[in-house]
């Protein structure tokens, strides 16, 4: 099929000033369509977001359960790069979608977690219970979100873990500057 040669520039002389129209070959390939058949890609995203909405407690209670699961394999073989991996993946992806499933606090509590695992120079040196207390938070916060008022107290129980997290890695890297940067750096999870 032999392509056909694109148009050539019109111009059009004044007395002051020049028009120069450019061919456009693209034209052809456009297709109009009537304003009765407009596509609306938003509204479609937000009614299929709508539908399945009462499937985002689910979504992240399975999220939370893998959590769980690898801070078990954790308690049981310790840091090993595995293990260590598939809790940050965990923790990571509750920290992505908590709040667009409608959990932001347990999205903190996530990404205090995260903080906590790239940031603590020896794992094996974090206090069990930190780590424990992270998990128990993400648990609570998914299963008790439905209530009216636990979203105040997820929000202070996120900020309190956040501040005790910082506290620790600020002390385990007063020795590691570039570390410390990160950790002082102001959240990037969206709040509620």
């Amino acid at each position: 099929m032999a392509k056909e040669k694109p148009g050539s520039l019109q111009i059009k002389s004044f007395a002051d000033h020049h028009v120069i129209t450019q061919p456009n070959p693209l034209r052809k390939v456009l297709l109009r369509v009537p304003e009765s058949d407009l596509d609306d890609p938003v509204g479609r995203a937000e009614k299929a977001l709508a539908g399945l909405s009462g499937e985002f407690k689910n979504w992240m209670t399975i999220e939370a359960d893998r959590l769980s699961a690898a801070h078990a394999a954790i308690l049981g073989d310790g840091f090993a790069s595995d293990n260590r991996e598939e809790l940050f993946r965990a923790a990571h992806d509750i920290k992505g979608d908590a709040a667009t499933f409608g959990f932001p606090s347990a999205g903190a509590a996530a990404e205090s977690l995260c903080r906590i695992i790239e940031h603590a120079p020896d794992l094996d040196e974090v206090p069990a219970s930190l780590i424990t207390h992270h998990i128990n938070a993400i648990q609570a916060i998914v299963r008790e979100r439905t209530k009216l008022d636990t979203t105040v107290m997820a929000s202070a129980l996120s900020r309190q873990l956040r501040g005790v997290a910082d506290e620790f890695l600020v002390k385990v890297n007063r020795d590691r500057p570039e570390h410390l940067e990160a950790i002082l750096a102001p959240s990037i999870v969206p709040a509620e």
